[in-house]
């Protein structure tokens, strides 16, 4: 019984610090040929939240490309003055994260605790820009995010990503 008591606490204390992390691994060389878009096949999960209108742009990993929709708020726009912008990012349990050199500015009414499985959103504690796309259900333990956008692409394509990635934020064509 205390030993089952221990493990439940150790797996809580493993879910609060399962969040973004800086990894210095080095990252792959770009590919040669020119990215192909993700596309979609079957009845996969999509991004849980809808943005209306708001800015097309290409995350680009590799070979492969995902097709993301960034918000109005100020953080996006302020990003989308810095395009086109490559980060270094590390997958962890329900996402990927990766520092930004300089910090998006922010709302203060924009920041709030959890996330909706899709996001990509800027997390004001450490310039994180991070893609959330598990666990929306346990998300409000975590604070500081700020949405700026939505993957358009199936969930399921950033399990495909190696550990860790250089992405490049561009303007859709």
């Amino acid at each position: 019984m205390r030993k089952t008591f221990f493990s439940a606490r150790l797996l809580s204390l493993l879910l609060v610090f399962a969040g973004c992390g800086v990894v210095g691994a080095a990252c792959p060389a770009p590919a040669q040929a020119a990215p192909a878009p993700v596309k979609a096949q079957g009845a996969e999960k999509y991004s849980t939240r809808r943005i209306a209108g708001g800015t097309k742009v290409r995350l680009v990993v590799g070979d492969k490309v995902i097709p993301a929709t960034l918000n109005d708020s100020r953080s996006a726009k302020e990003l989308i003055s810095r395009l086109p912008y490559t980060v270094s990012m590390s997958k962890y349990s329900h996402d990927y994260c990766g520092v930004m050199a300089r910090p998006l500015s922010y709302d203060k009414k924009d920041v709030h605790n959890g996330w909706l499985n899709g996001d990509i959103d800027f997390a004001t504690d450490g310039n994180y820009f991070t893609i959330l796309y598990k666990d929306e259900d346990i998300s409000k333990q975590f604070g500081f995010q700020v949405n700026i956008g939505v993957i358009d692409a199936p969930l399921s394509v950033m399990d495909t990503l190696p550990g860790s990635i250089e992405m490049r934020i561009e303007l859709a064509k």
